[in-house]
């Protein structure tokens, strides 16, 4: 006979998160390591209740509660979070039914679109329908299942409502699935009726087992390897662009050392920016609509370009003009493969790492022309040049600092390891060109969905990871 533990279905929720890990490398990490929440009409006797007397009885089934005081925000401070733990690891937010659930779009949008793992739990409408319109419920002519958590269907990446207790663990272990994802993560919503959170079921127990989601680094396909290989050792004028992958991956050492064994150049995406230090010789900077003139005057005349860990958004390819050479040819190296054929380009689905790693193998004894090399340093160096006259805080000391001058002012103060976080606006623009960044993690800069409202949010998430 299968054991059994009585709980609500808000307390299952809370006790399953709290035994969920992530695991990469060997190394495991608490998944979902917190919730973010504003209790009200709609979870309060529910998830509220539960996140209360499991943070009271603490061990490893408590969830951190952290009070919040708007939705929106909670969830940039949870991207915040997860961006800077690799999305390994995240948090969860809670809300009432109505405004408070209606309030995560945007944030939900900005996750999915950025492919960073958040946890949404709203409430939602009775089940049982016992209590007709309520407050701050829809009443739909269209149906009496519809609510307003309807509108986070379509930014996330996985969206069930869970009518009845025994529909949880199905719900619960296809979220985590979807949070540990790397190739289609984004904004998972849970939607919780608030009758069914303080409803009581009998539960297996084997269901808060302790549960490691391995986080697989993908091995190149043999075939394809060498066909890449081939393509970069009969190339002239090769050129690498670092995505978020890079970052996300933590594999900057390979990338790093696959560039300095070929002599190939990098250039970075907004998600990318920091896969090479600055002042690496081999970095040329930005790329794109935002890009240094050292980085879009390579990719104007690059014979290849391989495509790392970057889904080629529409300021990456400076609306598909930055590679000008029309025989230009793409090796696109992602876990995802809607982004690997993307430029009708060579797809290695594959670790960026582990890519990296066996071509820098595979390509053993080939380095890029040298007269190619050297040209490309001299317009990094002339790059730098540009931006050092553009912090230059010379000239008439009562006049009104330009933008560039305070970037490089605060650039000059911060530490190496600082962050500089900013979103939406022409600063990302300026940041993504001009800012030396020194660590993997120094620059979140959110352009995916350029929403504003993110930088203050976001830099308490970061603060907090």
């Amino acid at each position: 006979m299968t054991e059994t533990i009585r709980l609500t279905v808000a307390q299952a929720v809370v006790k399953f998160l709290a035994r969920q890990y992530s695991e990469r490398d060997g190394v495991q990490r608490r998944l979902v390591e917190g919730c973010f929440g504003i209790l009200g009409h709609g979870n309060i006797a529910g998830l509220g209740q539960a996140l209360m007397q499991l943070e009271v009885e603490g061990g490893d089934e408590s969830l951190r509660y952290y009070p919040c005081r708007n939705e929106q925000a909670m969830v940039h401070t949870a991207v915040g979070f997860a961006r800077m733990r690799n999305r390994l690891q995240t948090l969860a937010c809670t809300t009432s039914v109505g405004p408070g659930a209606t309030n995560l779009v945007t944030g939900a949008a900005l996750a999915t679109i950025n492919r960073i793992p958040v946890l949404l739990l709203p409430g939602d409408v009775f089940a049982t329908r016992a209590s007709g319109t309520v407050l701050q419920q829809l009443e739909s002519p269209r149906g009496y299942d519809v609510s307003v958590n309807d509108t986070l269907r379509p930014v996330s990446v996985f969206f069930d409502r869970v009518w009845r207790p025994e529909q949880l663990p199905s719900v619960l272990l296809g979220a985590m699935r979807a949070l540990t994802n790397p190739v289609n993560t984004g904004a998972v919503t849970i939607a919780l009726p608030q009758d069914v959170q303080a409803e009581a079921w009998d539960w297996p127990v084997e269901l808060f087992d302790v549960r490691v989601w391995h986080v697989a680094r993908l091995v190149p396909e043999t075939a394809l390897l060498q066909q890449a290989a081939e393509a970069i050792r009969v190339s002239e004028r090769p050129l690498i662009v670092a995505g978020g992958g890079v970052r996300y991956s933590e594999e900057t050492d390979a990338l790093r050392r696959f560039a300095e064994a070929t002599g190939v150049h990098v250039a970075e995406t907004q998600a990318g920016k920091g896969s090479m230090a600055w002042e690496h010789p081999q970095s040329v900077g930005a790329i794109g609509a935002t890009g240094t003139a050292a980085a879009n005057a390579l990719a104007a005349e690059a014979d290849l370009v391989v495509g790392v860990g970057t889904r080629w958004s529409d300021f990456t390819t400076a609306s598909m003009s930055c590679f000008a050479d029309p025989a230009v040819r793409f090796v696109n190296i992602n876990m995802a493969d809607l982004d690997g054929n993307k430029l009708s380009g060579m797809s290695l689905v594959a670790d960026a790492r582990e890519a990296l790693q066996a071509l820098t193998t595979q390509l053993e004894g080939w380095r890029v022309d040298p007269a190619y090399t050297l040209r490309a340093e001299e317009l990094a160096h002339a790059w730098d040049a540009e931006v050092a006259a553009a912090y230059d805080l010379g000239g008439d000391p009562g006049a009104v600092p330009r933008q560039s001058q305070v970037i490089g002012a605060v650039n000059d103060l911060s530490g190496p390891r600082d962050v500089v976080v900013c979103a939406a606006g022409s600063m990302p623009g300026d940041l993504h060109k001009m800012w030396r960044t020194r660590d993997v993690k120094g620059y979140q800069v959110e352009y995916g969905y350029s929403c504003m409202g993110y930088e203050i949010a976001g830099g308490l998430g970061v603060k907090m990871a």
